[in-house]
């Protein structure tokens, strides 16, 4: 079923992001993860796609399988540099073939050490806004397409005001519904929604939630995409940094408190950057639920 479908059927959806495993061993626990993330019946879930193509495959299988075997909605991510136009529907053709509805449309990130001419294909798409226009002309309404939004502002971008005229192509281009980019300070995202709606934009934007519980690994995160992680929260984490327990408690805890409040500003959904891990994405959960309506 298309997301954009599901989306106007639920007053909150609740959704959860997984990446496609190396070996056998991670794909065993990321199904591990999704049979204890199915019982919390999520709106649907997603599969995200590695730099310049570098998971396709993986991706692919992982995105068929869990539609195959579990009753989830899934949604394969697909990042368009690297790749001709040929080449993106062919992917595209395939997804339909076995029925996958739903794909987040991304440009994608530029791997380390290539140039721009291994990156940018002259037959391709150079921005998302692109790949969302090439989605609606070859496959029409067959597919619900949703995109990328970056409350605090895409890392290549010169300020927000710009960013916001690039999501806006991708709007007008046809996307169906957005997924933020994780933050940890709910006024970017409320700032965010209100730049959105001076400029007309309408679509659903749901926020994504990073559940902290490797500190870490997170502040990269953050700094690669130029997310802000609160000093006092910063400071907590640094007393603990070394001890993993109190690390997830405090992110548990933090992720909670963030998740409530965008609960009472009425957001459309919460998705889970879930790292292919269950237990803070249901301890959140649990901690939340009453409020999801």
């Amino acid at each position: 079923m298309k997301i954009s479908e599901k989306l106007k059927q639920v007053n909150t959806s609740i959704s959860f992001e997984f990446f496609p495993p190396k070996n056998e061993e991670g794909e065993k626990q990321l199904f591990n993860t999704i049979k204890d993330l199915e019982k919390l019946n999520p709106t649907f879930v997603s599969v995200t796609y590695g730099a310049g193509g570098s998971t396709r495959d993986r991706t692919r299988n992982i995105v068929k399988k869990i539609h195959e075997e579990t009753s989830l909605t899934v949604m394969a991510h697909l990042t368009c540099i690297g790749h001709t136009k040929k080449e993106l529907i062919e992917i595209l053709s395939d997804y339909k073939n076995i029925g996958i509805q739903n794909i987040l449309a991304l440009r994608g990130d530029i791997p380390l050490g290539q140039e721009e001419s291994e990156i940018y294909k002259k037959d391709g798409c150079r921005f998302a806004n692109e790949l969302v226009k090439l989605i609606r002309t070859e496959f029409k309404d067959w597919f619900s397409i949703g995109v990328a939004a970056y409350p605090e502002g895409h890392p290549e971008s010169p300020n927000l005001e710009r960013d916001i005229l690039y999501f806006k192509k991708k709007v007008e281009a046809g996307a169906d519904f957005a997924i933020t980019q994780m933050f940890f300070d709910n006024r970017y995202f409320y700032e965010y929604l209100n730049l959105c709606e001076k400029e007309g934009i309408n679509i659903p934007i749901i926020p994504g939630i990073m559940p902290i519980t490797n500190f870490k690994q997170i502040r990269k995160f953050a700094l690669m995409c130029g997310a802000t992680i609160p000093e006092d929260l910063v400071k907590k984490l640094e007393k603990v940094e070394d001890k993993p327990e109190e690390v997830e408690k405090i992110g548990i805890e933090f992720a909670t408190k963030q998740c409530e409040d965008l609960l009472k500003h009425g957001v459309k959904g919460l998705h889970f950057y879930t790292l292919n891990k269950s237990k803070a994405t249901i301890e959140i959960y649990n901690n939340i639920k009453h409020l999801v309506k």
